[in-house]
């Protein structure tokens, strides 16, 4: 990522205690499909509208699943890659499909996720699908029986600050 000029005058936060950034730093992807249902798409729409941006800056979602796919079968060996899923829904569903995605294809063999981490405040109690429970993943083959599953119910937006915080050492 290359940031120029005085950065602090286009964000509202620090980028040095941006998560956000210190991700993109690392080259981890962040996927973020559906996002063009939210406040932030509807102003990059209007923006293209005016002409003042292209849409095809931005990755539709066949893209990020293309991109996705070749992203995870370059980096699933050794350790293997884990899936930290920040809400539920779309930004949930959409990137752990890959692996159950890519086991449809003879050609590619990958492994399953080697750990799943879910940070939500819906939960199973209401019957919503955004808090559906790791294990319901097993069915649908996005995780093994095995894989390493963790869910903390609570705020994303207090958490996941604290939770990256942590892991990089703040």
């Amino acid at each position: 990522m290359i940031l120029s000029g005085d950065i602090k005058k286009y964000y509202e936060i620090d980028p040095k205690e941006s998560w956000m950034i210190a991700a993109a730093e690392k080259n981890l992807p962040i996927i973020c499909p559906g996002w063009e249902d939210s406040t932030l798409g509807n102003i990059f729409a209007l923006n293209c509208i005016r002409g003042e941006l292209s849409p095809n800056i931005i990755k539709n979602g066949i893209e990020y699943m293309i991109w996705l796919s070749d992203w995870y079968r370059k980096n699933c060996s050794g350790k293997g890659v884990g899936f930290f899923q920040i809400g539920g829904g779309i930004a949930g569903d959409f990137p752990i499909c890959v692996v159950p995605m890519l086991f449809d294809q003879p050609w590619h063999e990958v492994p399953c996720w080697s750990y799943f981490c879910q940070i939500s405040d819906s939960t199973t109690s209401y019957g919503s699908y955004s808090g559906a429970v790791p294990n319901e993943k097993i069915s649908w083959g996005k995780l093994n029986i095995d894989t390493p599953k963790f869910i903390i119910e609570s705020d994303a937006t207090i958490v996941v600050p604290l939770v990256f915080a942590y892991v990089l050492g703040w």
